[in-house]
Parts: C-alpha cells; sequence; structure tokens
C-alpha cells in the first residue's frame, strides 16, 4: 500500500533528522532487536484475520537478515494487563510470519530471562525469533528502564519499526532506545516521511479531510489543521456541529449528531480559520434516511429542507461530493482522516467512495499526493476500493492522529540524531 502513484521519490530521500538502517555501519554478526507491531486482526479460533501488518515488516527483517544481522522481532498484542494468557499470544501469528517472510520463525515464550538469551544464544543464520507479547508485563506500558534493560540484554542493536505505537513512551519504545544503537525500520522511516510530505512540508494547495462523529474529540486535530492547510473538509457526524454554527438551523439533536455544547468551539474554529486563509468546506447537500441501517429509505435535500425529525443524516449529497472534488482538482497534496457519511452502511457510503476514487485518480496521474490513514479511513478507502492507488497509508491509527495534532511522538523523539 505504499508510495503509489507520483510518490516513489520519496523513497530515496535520505532522512536527515533521524537515524536510520543506513546509520547502523556494519550488522554481520549481530543481534538486532526489532520492535514492530504485530498486534493484528484474530479470529475466535486465532487465526489471524488480516496479515498487513505481519507483511509490511518484512522488508526491515529482510534487509537486516540481508546485512548478517539476527533478528529478534518484539511486538505488543491485544490488552492482556500485565498477565500472561493464550488468547493474547503471540505463538498465533507464527505461520502468518513464516509464510510472510520465507523463513523459520522460532517462538520464545518470554520476552525477557534465561530462555530468551539462550534462544538467541542458539540462532541460526536463516531464523528469526519471535518474542511473547510484551505487554505480559505491566511495566512494559509503565516505560519501565529495567524491564528494557532486561528486554534489549541479548541485543546489539535496536531497531523500531512500530510508528502505530510511537505515541506511547512504553519501555520497549522508548527506554530501550536508549540503551543501544538505535534506529527507524524501513516501514517507520517510510511512515515518517510520508507524513512530514504530507502535512509538515507539503506541495501546496494541502486539502484534508476530517470526518469523525463528534467534534468534541478532534478539537487538538481540528485546532492545528487551521493553522497548517489550504482547504478543510469537514464530515461526518461532527460536520453537523459545524453546520448549525454556520447558520443552518434545521440541523438539530433530533435529525443529527450536532453537539450544542460546542456550538461556540466551532465557531472558534471558523474564526482561527478564516485568520490562517484556511477553506473550511461543509456539507451543501445531504442524504437523510428514515432508519439507521442498510438500503433504508432515502432521500437527497438541501440543507434548508432538512425534515426537522423522522429522518437521520447520514451522507452528504452529489452537490457537496462535485464540490469537494472540485477543490481536489485544484490541490497537490491530501491528508485524509475519517469518513464522510455512515460508510459501513450501504448506500450511504457514496460521498466517501466517489471522493475517494476521485483521490485516488488523480494520485495515480502524478497529481495528487495522498496520505491517509486511521482504522476507519482505512476501512473507508477499502470499501471504496483505492486503498492501493493513494499514495500512502499509514498503519497507524492513535499515532497517525496525534501527528496530525501536531504532537511529538517519544517513540519517534527517541530516535532523532
Amino acid at each position: 500500500m505504499a508510495y503509489q502513484g507520483g510518490f516513489v521519490f520519496f523513497v530515496k530521500e535520505k532522512l536527515m533528522e533521524y537515524k536510520t538502517i543506513d546509520d547502523l555501519g556494519d550488522l554481520n554478526g549481530k543481534v538486532v532487536m526489532l520492535r514492530a507491531d504485530l498486534n493484528v486482526p484474530m479470529d475466535e479460533n486465532f487465526h489471524v484475520t488480516n496479515t498487513a501488518r505481519i507483511d509490511r515488516t518484512v522488508p526491515t527483517v529482510k534487509e537486516l537478515m540481508g546485512k548478517g544481522a539476527k533478528v529478534v522481532v518484539i511486538s505488543h498484542f491485544g490488552r492482556p494487563e500485565g498477565k500472561g494468557d493464550l488468547k493474547n499470544s503471540l505463538s498465533h501469528i507464527v505461520k502468518d510470519m513464516e509464510k510472510a517472510l520465507g523463513r523459520k520463525v522460532v517462538f520464545v515464550d518470554d520476552c525477557i530471562g534465561p530462555k530468551v538469551e539462550e534462544a538467541v544464544k542458539n540462532m541460526k543464520a536463516d531464523e528469526v525469533l519471535l518474542l511473547e507479547n510484551l505487554r505480559f508485563y505491566n511495566e512494559e506500558k509503565k516505560g519501565d528502564e529495567k524491564f528494557a534493560e532486561e528486554l534489549v540484554k541479548p541485543a546489539d542493536v535496536y531497531v523500531s519499526d512500530a510508528f502505530s505505537t510511537a505515541h506511547r513512551a512504553h519501555a520497549s519504545m522508548v527506554a530501550a532506545a536508549k540503551l543501544r544503537p538505535a534506529a527507524m525500520g524501513r516501514l517507520m522511516e517510510e511512515e515518517v516521511k510520508a507524513l512530514s510530505n504530507g502535512l509538515n512540508n507539503p506541495q501546496r494547495p494541502l486539502m484534508a479531510v476530517v470526518g469523525g462523529s463528534k467534534v468534541s474529540t478532534k478539537l487538538d486535530l481540528l485546532n492545528n489543521l487551521v493553522k497548517k492547510v489550504d482547504k478543510l473538509v469537514i464530515s461526518g457526524g461532527m460536520a453537523h456541529t459545524f453546520m448549525k454554527a454556520s447558520g443552518i438551523n434545521t440541523v438539530n439533536e433530533a435529525n443529527s449528531l450536532v453537539q450544542m455544547d460546542m456550538i461556540d468551539t466551532a465557531k472558534e474554529i471558523m474564526k482561527v480559520a478564516k485568520e490562517n486563509n484556511c477553506e473550511i468546506i461543509l456539507p451543501q447537500d445531504v442524504v437523510v434516511s428514515k432508519e439507521f441501517k442498510a438500503e433504508a429509505e432515502h432521500k437527497t435535500v438541501d440543507l434548508e429542507h432538512i425534515p426537522a425529525e423522522g429522518w437521520i443524516l447520514m451522507d452528504v449529497g452529489e452537490k457537496t461530493i462535485a464540490s469537494i472534488n472540485k477543490k481536489l482538482d485544484e490541490c497537490k497534496t491530501l491528508v485524509w482522516n475519517g469518513p464522510l457519511g455512515v460508510f459501513e452502511l450501504k448506500p450511504f457510503d457514496n460521498a466517501t467512495n466517489k471522493v475517494a476514487q476521485h483521490a485516488a485518480t488523480l494520485t495515480q496521474e502524478g497529481r495528487l499526493m495522498t496520505v491517509a490513514g486511521g482504522g476507519d479511513t482505512v476501512s473507508a478507502l477499502d470499501n471504496a476500493g483505492v486503498a492501493d492507488k493513494f499514495s500512502y497509508i499509514s498503519t497507524a491509527g492513535g499515532a497517525f492522529l496525534e501527528w496530525m495534532e501536531g504532537k511529538e511522538l517519544p517513540g519517534v523523539v527517541v530516535l532523532k540524531k
């Protein structure tokens, strides 16, 4: 999913501010501890249902092994809250890792201690070692330095490929990186390059699409974006609050997700946007439905004709879609987080699909750089059939959001030169 269309040239750029694998020197014979994110979805029978996070770790593992390193992979999985259990064991992903790597993966049912040290000592050159879930120890989430010391004890070098956990100052993300020569893996490097070029140093005009159900959950994000982007599409349920704040009185608590206690906040955000020459793009028409379910009775109405009750705002209409796509034609960069409507229920995925498909076309033509992230966003782009046609889709959820909010991520900062 990485680097499609006209974005390939960013791969070759040197990310000068951070240490990468290129800065580690000779790795032949050295033990490299690779912090990955293998927190993959799994069904009730412990079968992995989506291997994307495993697959995207493969290039780093193969490159390190190609340099003669012995690779020991560590990761969290699920929410075991400091206790070992079968449900949250990383042993379930061994077969999928072996398939992705084309190598034997040796699993160790602990991540620190004599078992690990012995397994590292007995590693064969063509094997990868996978250690047990880091979060079986409470010390991991606490950022405990002694735990980090135990963790890296058998390693010569530390590499992080877990951008999706970089917003957490956990032991394996920060303390461990301070104890050994440390660098970004290729996936982490890709993430930071893509987000930097998408938001911090973009080709302009720059548009952001931000969706979500509530304004209150994305205040930091909106406040940061109105100072950085040229055009901001506010979509999903949070758009209802901005519509109300803009004087669309047909929006109310009976037919929408408007947050009445956020009206003044929305007005302030719009004021700051105007001061920063950021154009806020709100719906011009909406799709309303009789019920919150797929294929429910629905119709498209102009804003002044939104029914007061008995109908629910579910999506935006064709006028809004055309307006957003026309604005996209003027842009060079797009950053996307959140759908335009209730994309999980057909036909209320229409707007998200059409705008995503237009953005994908522009990307493939080399006219637009597109960066997207967040769980719902990735699902929405998959649903639209364009997940492999954007310039970059982030593996991260919370870390992607915090980066967009302008926050420093501890797991990234620690890898600065």
